[in-house]
């Protein structure tokens, strides 16, 4: 790390290490050596059947595979446009629902080569002139296995995204239905166990938003801030996030050295901030055995010519000694 990362990175960790953890959170922070700094790693999904992470590095335009057993890091580079997101399809071993700039896409991939045997195309987004340069950024599958996914604008400076170009859709029989646009990033998803609540992250909003969530018609409304990152002083943008048992979210916070959680009942409530060596921490994801490790993805790509020295900075992470357990990530029921 750079002299200015690590005294970034050590203001950090004084500043939220002693207030922020309880006594029954003893986290411990480490690198996985075996997985290489990616440009910008996002996307984790974590998946049981094969007791792997999946995830992506954008702008290396490839899908990746860390298998924590073996301690084995592979992956496939698709090379046509980002790649932003990567779940397994239900029932379909070895296939992927992935995308690929504005595109949807199944990949079929062995977990092992260097490339991928096949990539089907289902559809596209964001079709009009002004928004021909969008891409996906996150997505996910609710608990009743449809894709929910949103696009960001065109970027044509590292760090520089067109204003309130994206917008959020789900996907069922590969038709997207858009649910509202004006987006700048979008970003995180969560769903509360109960199936009444969904969360979402724009990150030029500054917030983490809650929404009622109707899982019979797949249906959002009412959408509000849960937790403003301006109200509790802290630098960066949300990111992704992910949900455990209790019900709290778990937000990575980009520019930011750190993951946070939240309350994801109790609006504005922090419980706990987590210091990541890295500056750009881009997303998290429950795994493991029994969904207790905490994995987060990270970038190093250079913005306003910071340059961020691997190989904390790219780096992929597992937080382990948080006492708490995630849910079960969801996989597409129909294509």
């Amino acid at each position: 790390m750079s002299s200015k990362a690590i005294i970034a990175f050590l203001f950090v960790c004084s500043c939220y290490c002693n207030r922020c953890f309880s006594a029954e959170m003893n986290p411990k922070v480490e690198r996985l050596e075996a997985v290489p700094p990616t440009e910008l790693g996002e996307g984790p999904h974590w998946d049981a059947a094969t007791q792997s992470l999946y995830f992506v590095d954008i702008f290396g335009k490839s899908i990746h595979k860390y298998v924590p057993a073996t301690n084995k890091h592979t992956k496939a580079v698709i090379g046509v446009d980002c790649v932003s997101l990567i779940v397994p399809v239900k029932g379909e071993p070895n296939k992927f629902l992935v995308s690929i700039g504005r595109e949807l896409a199944v990949v079929t991939w062995d977990g092992e080569s260097e490339k991928a045997s096949k990539i089907e195309k289902l559809c596209e987004v964001d079709n009009d002139p002004e928004t021909k340069d969008n891409r996906f950024n996150d997505g996910k599958c609710d608990p009743a296995g449809t894709l929910w996914a949103g696009t960001m604008g065109g970027e044509p400076k590292y760090g520089h995204v067109k204003p309130n170009k994206g917008a959020f859709y789900s996907f069922k029989n590969n038709t997207p239905a858009m649910h509202f646009n004006k987006v700048g990033i979008s970003n995180g998803l969560a769903w509360s166990a109960d199936n009444k609540k969904m969360y979402y992250i724009d990150t030029h909003a500054g917030s983490i938003d809650e929404l009622d969530y109707d899982i019979v018609n797949g249906k959002i409304s009412n959408r509000r801030p849960l937790f403003t990152l301006q109200k509790h002083d802290i630098p960066g943008g949300a990111d992704g996030m992910t949900i455990d048992q209790d019900g709290n979210l778990w937000i990575a916070i980009f520019n930011g050295y750190r993951v946070i959680k939240i309350d994801g009942r109790k609006p504005e409530t922090l419980l706990a901030s987590i210091p990541i060596p890295a500056k750009q921490v881009t997303s998290v994801v429950f795994g493991g055995q029994n969904l207790e490790d905490l994995y987060v993805t990270t970038a190093k790509f250079t913005i306003n010519d910071e340059v961020l020295d691997p190989p904390e900075h790219g780096g992929t992470y597992r937080i382990t000694g948080l006492n708490v357990a995630g849910l079960s990530p969801s996989v597409p029921a129909v294509l």
